[in-house]
């Protein structure tokens, strides 16, 4: 098992605060299953002045996964399965939205957000065309080209693409009482498989497609790394409060190892 930054995947100077846009491990796992986790850290590089936020507004949902990359870690060792990990915040560019620029380089709501849930994200508000393209340049592309280029090379043999992330207990005033859901849009069969290992454990709450949905037009792995290659293609999200710390992470990984192989 090795944990590396990528070469040649975005490696700006990491002493200005730029570092590789995605953290590679165990790239060489014998496992049928690729593992994506592209919320996976809250990190800002100085130079943004953590975008007109807190530490801790930073570090809440809005700015990653909570939980998510230590799960994915975990999984990656339990099923020796390669993992590629975001390395920076989802608030200065979604690794999991459709890079879309408008004709006048406006930025994307759901790309590039102005505010999420109800915080308003000053240091993405009024940016130009050009600030949209550099971080598109240094986070977006690198990362996904890296994933692309790892998954084009499976293509002769069985692949299976998993993306881990998390979600909230509470959102707006909703309560969600689920422990996990299993997301898909043409991957049915597989996703009913996890679901039917999961539901073996008394008192887990899961569900299809809870408590969101995949769409091509607001989702960005499953449908471009996954179904288009023809890979059975699931996201998975786990309640965050169940995956805070390492303990609980380990203990999630073990339950979907199972449930995923």
């Amino acid at each position: 098992m090795t944990y590396s930054a990528a070469p040649q995947a975005g490696d700006f100077d990491s002493e200005k605060g730029w570092p590789s846009a995605v953290e590679v491990v165990n790239e060489q796992g014998a496992s049928d299953i690729v593992l994506l986790c592209e919320h996976a850290s809250a990190y800002v590089p100085e130079e943004y002045g953590r975008l007109g936020l807190s530490e801790a507004e930073l570090h809440r949902h809005i700015g990653w996964d909570i939980g998510a990359a230590s799960v994915t870690r975990h999984l990656a060792a339990l099923l020796d399965a390669p993992a590629f990990l975001g390395t920076y915040s989802r608030l200065l560019i979604d690794l999991n939205r459709p890079p879309e620029v408008s004709e006048n380089g406006a930025n994307v709501p759901t790309s590039i957000p102005v505010r999420s849930e109800r915080t308003d994200i000053p240091g993405n508000i009024g940016i130009s065309a050009e600030e949209v393209t550099r971080r598109k340049t240094r986070i977006f592309d690198p990362y996904h080209d890296y994933v692309a280029s790892h998954l084009d090379k499976r293509l002769d043999r069985k692949t299976r693409l998993v993306t881990i992330h998390s979600f909230t207990p509470v959102y707006l005033e909703d309560v969600r009482p689920w422990h996990c859901g299993v997301l898909f849009n043409k991957s049915r069969a597989y996703a009913e498989r996890i679901l039917s290992v999961l539901d073996e454990e008394s008192g887990l709450v899961v569900g299809p497609n809870v408590p969101y949905t995949i769409t091509e037009d607001a989702d960005y792995a499953i449908p471009i790394h996954g179904e288009a290659r023809g890979f059975d293609s699931v996201l998975i999200e786990l309640r965050q409060d169940l995956i805070s710390d390492e303990q609980n992470a380990r203990e999630w990984a073990q339950r979907l190892a199972k449930a995923l192989s």
